[in-house]
């Protein structure tokens, strides 16, 4: 597996490219800025776009995503529980400051249990809401994108609209914490982890490591 981790956008996006040595296919995940060196590191790594995926559809996850959308022609996927979120990403990032043009509805709506297949890879899907009602990671072997569910030492905002805490910690426990503890953990901002270490370490979580949360 091709991994490049690419920090853009203002608020300091990991946007992950993996792509298959086989065939050098490629999936884009999180576009959130930068889209020249989004595209410049396809080209340069002789990766062949074949789908952009968003974990959530906040708009620093997508503040490259027309761009990249654009020069690419490869279509872009969500989970069907985030599409009413990305109608208002505009809006959002408005809020914040920041310009940017509406995104056009996802080319495919993913659900719990669905598989993105790159090349030889595959990514299955894990619908993790809390952080967004649509909130997704991808799974691949020992490896998994996260978005804004879970961070090296923290956990996603569930103050949000359509956030909630108790669902959150619910994906959590279900969802990551059943993997492996090697299984290496990919967020949407900050450094990497692994279960193993958020198990142990991160203090959001002690209260599932414990028994002592209950929904």
């Amino acid at each position: 597996m091709i991994l490049q981790t690419l920090v853009v956008g203002p608020l300091a996006v990991n946007c992950y490219i993996v792509g298959d040595e086989t065939t050098r296919a490629a999936i884009v995940i999180d576009p959130g800025g930068n889209a020249r060196d989004i595209l410049d590191t396809l080209r340069r790594e002789q990766l062949k776009p074949t789908a952009i995926v968003n974990t959530h559809a906040h708009f620093d996850h997508l503040l490259a995503l027309n761009e990249v959308r654009a020069k690419t022609g490869v279509p872009f996927m969500l989970h069907a529980d985030e599409a009413q979120v990305l109608t208002s990403a505009q809006l959002g990032a408005g809020m914040f400051g920041f310009a940017m043009a509406q995104p056009a509805p996802a080319d495919r709506l993913l659900r719990e249990g669905d598989h993105v297949r790159v090349g030889t890879l595959a990514f299955k899907v894990l619908h993790t809401p809390g952080h967004t009602p649509g909130g997704l990671c991808l799974l691949s072997d020992k490896c998994v994108f996260v978005g804004d569910t879970l961070f090296r030492g923290s956990i996603g905002r569930a103050d949000l609209p359509g956030g909630d805490y108790a669902t959150l910690m619910r994906s959590i426990r279900d969802k990551l914490l059943t993997l492996p503890d090697d299984t290496v953990v990919y967020p949407g901002h900050m450094d990497a982890t692994t279960i193993g270490e958020e198990r142990q370490l991160n203090p959001f979580l002690r209260p599932l490591a414990t028994g002592r949360w209950e929904v």
